[in-house]
């Protein structure tokens, strides 16, 4: 059975077949005969990758055992890569010396896992040297591209050399969206919108690619331009475009779950939270050889974090966020403060001002450290025109950082924003000697770091020692502006700041920066001086602001208004007419009184003043007995008899 096997095998070799399952089955009726025949069991390992069914052929390459192995390394590398297996692949490319291939896989490798610094100095290599098969530059300038543009994403534009697009980069839609991608994650995203355009309109001219091929190119450059939109505020636009984004023909489930999560952000009118939830939540779990990248991953789970609370299902937010915040050390990552600020909004049920703020203190007191948490009491106190309040939950979360020794404390205690955040709240009451310091500290401790320096906050600490009458911040100032100057010597601001810095102390030193510079008669040869001075200096106003409630006292006294006093006359008041004498009189004591009914008429007669009494009156009271009336008597007898008693007949 020997030599059948070998014809096969060296028929197999100097055949070409197209069709990989012929091939297929070939080897496997071959493989009936002869099971170890290693060559066989190397096609079919092939034919299997070109078929993708990548799972079939690792267990192919697991029953050849070692000698096959070690016959595909390669082939072997790209099986685990394509199958997801991304360190595994990793490290058996690595090891495979001298062989152009292999670099190609781990490139690919290290890409999927984000290791994005190896992977371009990987194509850097290779597109420094010359190709070996056809098309290959091209392949590695559009997987370079792609590689530059996730190193911006990552904030590790330092790495990218090729910060503009040349000519060759804009001839292929594929390169074209990389530089669009590239100009987006650094902020340009006006030139970014320019990229895309050029992109799309290459795809739609080639020729060679099918409907459903230019389908599918055209989705992901349609949902970055969706992107784009809605961050330069277009937002009519951005919806129109979102309408025109089909999900059910693409075949791709991230890019289809991006295009969901970027046309519900678009969406112009406010949907219906329950509705948005449902269709968030429609697309299928991504395969683990289709997943996104963690950026990517991050923001679509904060997305769908806050339509859980739209949605009123604030107890589910609260137990996933909560599980991910398990007992967090103060950090600066962007996605772990941003659940941090989730959570606090779940437990404060989305109330704003004093509402929230109640029921975020409790939080306050478990988290003290929880810099998303911390953030988020800040901007509420802030909302209230609090800013006492907040510079003190800031000032004690620093006294907490300032006295811890670990080194990523001191790393968020001085980051750019924190810094940014109490130079904003000190300014806003005006506190110009406390920013100075904080600044001159921040700047000192980052000077001192070899990697990480934040050039953004050196340069506002520069600017804002550099005019003080302080010797301490003049030193530091010039500190400042040389490590800034030395970084970039092209740069006009760190220029001019380092001429400042020296133009007291050691002028000579300065002499060469200082005439590079821009003349000062050219900069104010468009200022009309005399105008300036007959219009004044302009006092700007102050950024204090006053917390107390009390009424401001007035420069002036106002004039005192005088009140007029309404009248109280009646209505029917007639001056003609003679007031009646007894008005002040109560009236049951005046004279036309008449009171109701006889027993009124009777008491009024009795209490007549001046009037002659009756007889019976004065009878009674000149009797024998003083002060007792006697009853007049009833005609007819028998009023002496009293009642006749009952008795028995």
């Amino acid at each position: 059975m020997t030599a059948p096997t070998k014809t096969l095998s060296a028929l197999l070799q100097r055949t070409t077949i197209d069709d990989h399952e012929e091939v297929l089955k070939a080897c496997n009726a071959s493989l009936k005969q002869s099971k170890g025949d290693l060559e066989l069991q190397h096609v079919k390992f092939v034919a299997l990758l070109k078929l993708d069914r990548y799972d079939d052929a690792l267990r192919v390459l697991e029953e050849g055992g070692d000698r096959l192995k070690n016959r595909a390394e390669v082939e072997r590398a790209y099986a685990l890569y394509k199958n997801g297996e991304l360190e595994e692949a990793k490290k058996i490319a690595k090891a495979i010396s001298n062989n152009r291939g292999a670099r190609h896989v781990e490139a690919q490798a290290s890409y999927r896992s984000e290791d994005f610094a190896n992977s371009a100095a990987i194509y850097k290599e290779l597109l420094a040297t010359q190709a070996a098969v056809e098309n290959e530059e091209s392949y590695l300038r559009i997987n370079s591209g792609a590689t530059d543009a996730q190193l911006e994403w990552n904030r590790q534009g330092s790495l990218v050399q090729k910060k503009k697009p040349v000519r060759e980069d804009l001839e292929a839609f594929e390169t074209a969206y990389n530089a669009a991608c590239e100009s987006i994650a650094r902020g340009e995203l006006g030139q970014g919108e320019v990229w895309l355009k050029r992109a799309k309109d290459l795809c739609n001219s080639l020729d060679e690619l099918s409907d459903q091929e230019k389908f599918s190119e055209l989705l992901p450059i349609s949902v970055q331009q969706l992107y784009v939109l809605s961050k330069l505020g277009r937002a009519e636009e951005a919806e129109k475009l979102a309408l025109d984004i089909t999900l059910q023909e693409t075949p791709d489930l991230s890019t289809r779950q991006i295009a969901q999560n970027n046309k519900l952000a678009a969406s112009q009118t406010i949907p219906n939270p329950y509705i948005s939830h449902r269709l968030f939540n429609s697309t299928k779990k991504l395969p683990k050889t289709d997943s996104l990248f963690q950026l990517q991953a991050n923001r679509i789970q904060r997305n769908g974090l806050a339509l859980d609370l739209l949605a009123s299902k604030s107890n589910g937010v609260i137990t996933t966020t909560s599980r991910m915040l398990s007992d967090p050390p103060p950090t600066l990552s962007a996605h772990t403060n941003s659940i941090s600020v989730i959570n606090a909004a779940a437990h404060a049920q989305s109330l704003l001002a004093k509402l929230g703020l109640k029921q975020m203190q409790p939080l306050l007191e478990k988290r003290p450290k929880d810099i998303g948490l911390i953030m988020t009491v800040i901007q509420l106190y802030v909302l209230t025109n609090n800013h006492g309040s907040a510079i003190t939950v800031l000032e004690s979360l620093l006294k907490k950082l300032s006295e811890s020794s670990a080194p990523a404390d001191q790393d968020v205690l001085f980051a750019p924003g924190l810094v940014a955040l109490q130079v904003s709240l000190y300014t806003s009451q005006g506190r110009k000697s406390q920013i100075k310091t904080i600044l001159a500290r921040a700047a000192s401790y980052w000077r001192h770091r070899s990697k990480q320096q934040p050039t953004g906050l050196l340069r506002a600490a520069g600017l804002s020692l550099v005019g003080s009458s302080n010797s301490k911040y003049e030193s530091a100032a010039r500190d400042i502006f040389n490590t800034l100057h030395t970084q970039d010597i092209t740069s006009k601001f760190a220029t001019a700041g380092y001429v400042a810095a020296h133009a007291l102390t050691a002028p000579a030193k300065v002499t060469v920066e200082a005439e590079a510079l821009t003349p000062v008669a050219r900069l104010i040869s468009g200022i009309d001086v005399a105008t300036l001075e007959e219009a004044g200096v302009p006092s700007l106003p102050s950024t204090t602001s006053t917390t107390t409630r009390k009424r401001p006292l007035d420069e002036k006294p106002k004039p005192v208004k005088k009140r007029f006093r309404k009248s109280k006359m009646p209505k029917d008041y007639d001056p003609s007419k003679t007031p009646d004498p007894e008005r002040w009189l109560p009236l049951r004591d005046r004279s036309t009184y008449r009171p109701k009914g006889r027993k009124g008429r009777q008491k009024a007669a009795e209490k007549t003043q001046g009037g002659v009494s009756s007889e019976k009156t004065q009878e009674g009271k000149s009797g024998g007995e003083e002060g007792v009336i006697k009853a007049a008597e009833k005609p007819g007898g028998g009023q002496g008899k009293g009642k006749k008693k009952k008795g028995k007949k």
